[in-house]
């Protein structure tokens, strides 16, 4: 993870993006990056959405990742730990049930 937080950083440093990724501008565009790829299924089934053959999906998925681990980082978090901790929160509260 870190290696892609670090690529991250150099990009967002050579273009002098970094003052405007605070944590509100940060979380808004984890948002709109997030109805983005919601637009891809508009009005669609799942089928057709896939079906579409450009990769506007995948890349909205990334844009989502990219302000996400940029957040992360900015806010020393480690989401691996923090998904793993969730998990468990889930597995309590939505037990298997027979």
């Amino acid at each position: 993870m870190k290696h892609k937080i670090d690529a991250i950083t150099k990009f967002r440093d050579e273009r002098g993006w970094k003052g405007n990724h605070n944590l509100k501008d940060l979380a808004i565009s984890i948002s709109l990056e997030a109805n983005e790829l919601l637009e891809n299924f508009q009005w669609k089934s799942d089928q057709e959405a896939l079906q579409s053959p450009d990769q506007n999906i995948k890349e909205e998925m990334a844009d989502v990742f990219i302000y996400l681990l940029q957040m992360a980082d900015k806010m020393n978090v480690d989401l691996e730990e923090e998904v793993f901790k969730k998990m468990k929160k889930n597995a309590i509260k939505y037990p298997v049930t027979k």
